[in-house]
């Protein structure tokens, strides 16, 4: 390699180097600035954030009580009835005593089913509801199952 193409870190390009002074970094007021910036928009964004994963839970909850009233379906099918209050949706996991045609599991899950908020099902069979052949409904995000204007149920 000829000399001329070489670098060096020393010489005329050195002088160009901008002198180090007050003016390198932040100021205290310019930190301040910005974290008071993102805490704004920090309490702006997160109950909106909030709000929307309440509603997703809420969604995924009518969700599955529609599957699992599609999987009741079918233990009908095979059983010739609903499973009884007793059971519950224990029967969908377990083969209750005397179900001769059962044909479970139904579901996958190793145990009883659960709503998003990770509390179980409400299942009542008979429904208290007229025109419904059983009562599957979750208590919501308070849990509360005595709270009916807040359960969601299925349709």
């Amino acid at each position: 390699m000829p000399k001329s193409a070489q670098f060096s870190l020393s010489g005329p390009t050195s002088r160009l180097r901008p002198a180090r002074g007050r003016d390198d970094g932040f100021t205290l007021l310019e930190l301040l600035v910005v974290i008071a910036i993102l805490g704004l928009l920090i309490g702006l964004v997160a109950p909106a954030a909030l709000r929307q994963l309440g509603g997703a839970k809420n969604s995924v909850a009518r969700e599955s009580i529609q599957r699992l009233g599609q999987v009741l379906d079918l233990y009908r099918l095979d059983m010739g009835n609903y499973p009884s209050s007793e059971d519950g949706l224990h029967a969908l996991v377990a083969r209750p005593a005397g179900a001769d045609n059962w044909n479970g599991p139904y579901v996958k899950e190793g145990g009883d089913p659960l709503d998003p908020w990770h509390h179980p099902y409400i299942y009542r069979n008979p429904s208290e509801r007229p025109g419904h052949d059983y009562d599957l409904c979750s208590a919501g995000s308070s849990g509360n199952t005595a709270n009916t204007a807040t359960q969601i149920c299925n349709p």
